[in-house]
């Protein structure tokens, strides 16, 4: 009997499916955990002391108060308005905006007022055309 050995050639070739599959697990696991890690962060801001600002006599700021209840009011030097909705407010800033483009915009919102009532006002005074929006602090 005659035995020969047959050699096999070996192959050259990486199996990846083992690697694919780690891979879609770690996916998985990033798409679990990452919104986790986002829910919120706890922030201490620091309290400072700040410079006033100088305000010109000849075009006094145009300041858009958030009382507690949420109701925005637009004050223009010594002029105060009544309660209105936001579309008035946009309005009656872009007007103001249009006669004096330089009039400063100053934002005053209460303490209690949510968060996202205040960048919301933000946000719709930057839609009307307003750049820069400074915010109304008081001392710690």
């Amino acid at each position: 009997m005659d035995f020969t050995r047959v050699k096999k050639k070996q192959m050259a070739e990486i199996n990846v499916v083992p690697y694919i599959d780690v891979m879609l697990v770690l996916l998985v696991i990033f798409m679990i955990t990452a919104p986790m890690l986002m829910q919120g962060v706890n922030v201490d801001l620091p309290q400072t002391e700040s410079e006033a600002l100088q305000v010109s006599p000849d075009t006094p700021p145009l300041v858009v108060s958030v009382d507690a209840f949420g109701a925005y009011f637009v004050e223009i030097g010594d002029d105060r308005s009544k309660p209105m909705p936001l579309d008035d407010v946009v309005k009656r800033v872009s007007l103001v905006r249009e006669t004096n483009k330089s009039v400063m915009v100053l934002v005053r919102g209460d303490r209690n007022v949510p968060y996202g009532t205040i960048v919301g006002l933000m946000a719709a005074l930057k839609d009307a055309g307003v750049a820069n929006v400074g915010l109304i602090t008081e001392k710690p």
